[in-house]
């Protein structure tokens, strides 16, 4: 019988994005011809700023779709750069920035130029999906430290601490968070930056997962750790792009700043894989970063009200409990009230991955597994509220019809 060839070993340890899996099938549902309430993607569902959309469009009536460097036009790394100065007092190069295929491309870019076989990337748990398998994808260790609802799930120093060993070479932080909408203040960040500055962390990177920063709650200032001092900056890599502040999840923008060896390291290897982001996509950064803001409170104030309605629904719902998220767009649902109930199909939901389908396939409300997240407990889900109102309330008005159901 033919076959074909066997795959590469990385394969073994590597699995799709449950969010895009789950989001796939939600959307092979609708053309089946049911109506889904899609809460698995953190999109936005408002439209990119039409200043945004002008720059692109000027750039590609320009004849601007030629190659550009492979770590991006200068001058718009100069733009991200003086950002950084203008909105943090973070003084950077051009040379230290880096534009790549959204924010994913740059996490790849970075661990591909440090990992060895072997090396140890300490994740906060629950984590964003794709952090565990890009550590993979270089023979690199996920090594988990637990957060809990108690601690509105943000990470105990004293864990980060147990965590790091001589095989560190990462430090992931993600603030505001995907999963749990948890932003770090500044007292957080001061007492994880008191466990990366002993002597046996020095050898230790730092990366600053800031692609939710605009969209906090709370009124307090955003921090990264690379505001904390100049020794935790040379270590830090900071990511950011336009998806989820500027509603531009399409462009595939996303950009690094951080130490210079770094950077050229990652703009070689993107000279390799993809020559660099699209030209008509960087033309946004600038219109961006530099033209109108007035979008952010919108934005911001549309998405506190959406996370108040998800927050009071599901406390509100039996058996299912939340914890108010400070930023972002996702609510991290604790859906273990439900376990051992009998739905009308006759199945006992014993896990997050049963009620997930129960949900999906009984009530046409697409959600994702917190295990898809690291969440080793099972006992949660995460909503994405980023959704038009009346989607939002139809979803969760059949989350409740679903809790009805259950004996």
């Amino acid at each position: 019988m033919n076959s074909s060839p066997p795959l590469g070993r990385v394969m073994q340890n590597f699995t799709a994005s449950k969010t895009m899996a789950l989001n796939t099938l939600a959307k092979q549902m609708e053309k089946a011809g049911h109506a889904v309430c899609n809460l698995t993607v953190g999109e936005p569902s408002e439209d990119t700023p039409e200043h945004i959309k002008d720059a692109i469009i000027k750039a590609l009536r320009d004849g601007d779709t030629k190659y550009t460097q492979p770590s991006g036009k200068p001058e718009h790394r100069a733009v991200i750069a003086t950002t950084m100065q203008r909105d943090y007092g973070l003084s950077y190069d051009a040379e230290q920035v880096i534009i790549s295929v959204g924010g994913k491309q740059v996490i790849e870019n970075a661990f591909h130029a440090t990992l060895n076989p072997g090396d140890e990337v300490v994740l906060f748990e629950p984590y964003w999906t794709s952090y565990r398998d890009l550590v993979r994808m270089y023979d690199g260790v996920p090594v988990p430290v637990l957060t809990t609802a108690a601690s509105g799930f943000k990470p105990m120093a004293e864990d980060l601490d147990r965590a790091i060993s001589a095989k560190t070479k990462w430090v992931v932080v993600n603030s505001c968070n995907n999963p749990t909408g948890a932003k770090y203040s500044r007292a957080d960040l001061l007492a994880l930056a008191a466990v990366l500055r002993q002597k046996r962390c020095e050898h230790v990177w730092i990366l600053s997962d800031d692609i939710y920063e605009k969209l906090a709650y709370d009124g307090q200032p955003f921090c990264t750790l690379a505001q904390l001092g100049d020794d935790l900056r040379v270590r830090t890599l900071i990511l950011n792009g336009l998806s989820k502040s500027y509603m531009a999840t399409g462009l595939r923008i996303g950009w690094g700043v951080g130490d210079a060896k770094l950077i050229a390291a990652m703009g070689a290897i993107q000279s390799q894989t993809i020559s660099g982001a699209a030209a008509i996509c960087q033309a946004a950064i600038p219109a961006a970063l530099n033209g109108p803001q007035g979008h952010h409170a919108v934005q911001l104030a549309r998405y506190r009200a959406r996370r108040d309605l998800v927050v009071q629904k599901i406390r509100s719902i039996p058996g299912l409990d939340c914890t108010e998220p400070l930023g972002a767009f996702y609510v991290l649902a604790d859906i273990s009230g439900w376990f051992g109930k009998t739905t009308p199909d006759g199945d006992i939901l014993h896990n997050d991955e049963a009620v997930c389908d129960y949900l999906l396939r009984r009530h046409f409300v697409a959600t994702v597994p917190g295990s898809g997240f690291g969440a080793a407990s099972g006992q949660f889900l995460r909503i994405a509220y980023a959704k038009d109102d009346a989607i939002l309330a139809e979803a969760l008005n059949r989350i409740a019809q679903a809790a009805d159901q259950l004996r």
